[in-house]
């Protein structure tokens, strides 16, 4: 039974935005820690050689392209009495956690069987964050309708990823530190926190409202087919893609730079703070600048800092350490702008697309998104590796130190600075093309915080009595 109550299209209560928002433990945990220490992980304590490291970080991704489209898909015809996003947060929580942990505590392996271990366990963890991490990004354009409320409610997930990027930098690298008991310690660690963000999102959104169409037609090939024909998702992701390639190269070379550059790996952990404290408190500033400047000129600006800040780390060796830090800061203040403003563009796009069709199409769209973020994220590592091969940068291991020759020490800095800054500028560019703006979509849904189509439901789909909940005894099921 579908509730015929009319929705509430714009606000979504703190208790539901703080349960969304806890999740973001888990995008942040596995986002970063891969990219900061397992390319560092594989060559440096593994004695992986960095061509090899690079290309298992890599490949596991390719399984994605297929992994996050099918969950995309099963996620948009899921019919439960959870909803048809939530069933899939507990399958993620099911399988990342533990395989996370097995990524670094694996047997005592070096070299080319530890690549294969690595990646092997690697692909399962991706896999467990496919499960989760595709429904859990559609639920934001499916719980208000007001473009504005998006970035609002965004604003808490995007406070909470800055805690757990922090978590992850700082305490990440300090429990590993450099030997193979220390990253086997980590691993666990991290898999407790990650399970038990995954089941505090699924019970914190139960009363989550639900506002968009009730169906998901047509085939697979016919859904993402849709997803193509959409120039504004197609601008978005290749703008985003840009932006999460230059980050993912500049934090695989963060430890790089902190042991090689700095030379002091402690450094790591103070680099971390310095760009994910811009995160904690600039959020609101960026809140307000996408409603003066729209998100698209926001975004203009979040990616120039990003950009302004990672060349400016030029200068490091003449200025110092201290110097440093303050270029950080700065690429964190438009790294905050970044992470906030394409996840409400996406939430824009979805909704821009369902009242255009009618149809369910979240999860083909974030099924897309996902698999595209997770393999930019690897190819940063796997495009820093490549940058230290081209140097000549010598894999090592604890017990056997190198002394590295004055090309690596260079390709450590420009695999920093100049690299990451040419890729978030080719999506400032891009960004100048992206054309779905408050008034543009306003156009195409009736306003900001009109009522929705009749299409539209509130709760889940198969919505009953209490507070949009479904009848007990309703089972998962996919439409066929």
């Amino acid at each position: 039974m579908v509730s015929t109550a009319t929705p509430s299209p714009s606000k979504v209560s703190l208790g539901v935005r703080l349960g969304y928002a806890v999740g973001s433990f888990c995008t942040a945990n596995f986002a970063t820690i891969p990219g900061l220490l397992l390319l560092f992980y594989m060559t440096n304590v593994l004695a992986v050689p960095a061509g090899l490291a690079g290309v298992v970080l890599f490949l596991p991704k390719a399984w994605d392209l297929i992994a996050n489209t099918m969950v995309g898909r099963w996620s948009d015809r899921t019919v439960s009495r959870w909803g048809p996003r939530r069933p899939w947060l507990l399958a993620g929580a099911a399988v990342l956690p533990v395989s996370f942990a097995l990524v670094f505590a694996g047997p005592p392996l070096t070299g080319a069987p530890a690549a294969a271990y690595v990646g092997l366990t690697f692909l399962l963890a991706t896999t467990g964050y496919a499960l989760y991490e595709v429904p859990y990004k559609a639920m934001p354009a499916e719980m208000t309708t007001d473009y504005h409320e998006r970035t609002s409610l965004l604003q808490w997930r995007m406070v909470l990823i800055a805690v757990g990027i922090a978590m992850s930098g700082i305490l990440a690298p300090a429990i590993a530190g450099d030997t193979a008991d220390g990253y086997r310690t980590m691993g666990i660690s991290f898999g407790v926190i990650l399970l038990v963000a995954m089941l505090a999102s699924f019970f914190g959104t139960a009363r989550a409202p639900f506002t968009a169409p009730q169906k998901s037609e047509g085939t697979l090939r016919e859904q993402l087919a849709a997803a193509r024909t959409s120039k504004q998702f197609l601008w978005l992701l290749g703008l985003s893609s840009a932006q999460t390639l230059g980050a993912g190269v500049m934090l695989a070379g963060a430890p790089y730079f902190a042991a090689y550059s700095l030379d002091d790996t402690s450094a790591t952990t103070t680099l971390f703070a310095a760009l994910v404290g811009p995160m904690l408190v600039t959020m609101p500033l960026w809140v307000w600048l996408a409603r003066k400047l729209d998100k698209r000129g926001a975004m203009i600006l979040s990616g120039s800092l990003f950009t302004g800040g990672a060349l400016l780390i030029l200068a490091t060796p003449a200025l110092g350490e201290l110097y440093a830090h303050l270029c950080v800061m700065i690429v964190g203040v438009g790294y905050a702008g970044l992470q906030l403003l394409q996840f409400s563009m996406l939430a824009d796009v979805i909704a821009h697309d369902g009242a255009v069709s009618g149809e369910r199409r979240g999860g083909v769209f974030t099924g897309l998104w996902t698999a595209v973020e997770n393999a930019v994220t690897a190819l940063g590592a796997t495009a820093y590796g490549w940058v230290l091969s081209a140097g000549g940068f010598v894999s090592s291991d604890p017990e056997h130190p190198v002394t590295q020759p004055g090309s690596a020490h260079v390709a450590v800095m420009i695999g920093v600075t100049v690299v990451p800054a040419v890729i978030t500028f080719a999506g400032v560019l891009m960004t100048l093309r992206y054309d779905l703006t408050a008034d543009r979509l306003a156009a195409v849904t009736g306003g900001a915080g009109t009522t929705p189509s009749a299409a539209a439901v509130t709760g889940a789909e198969t919505a009953g009595k209490d507070g949009g909940q479904p009848e007990p005894g309703e089972v998962l099921r996919t439409e066929e």
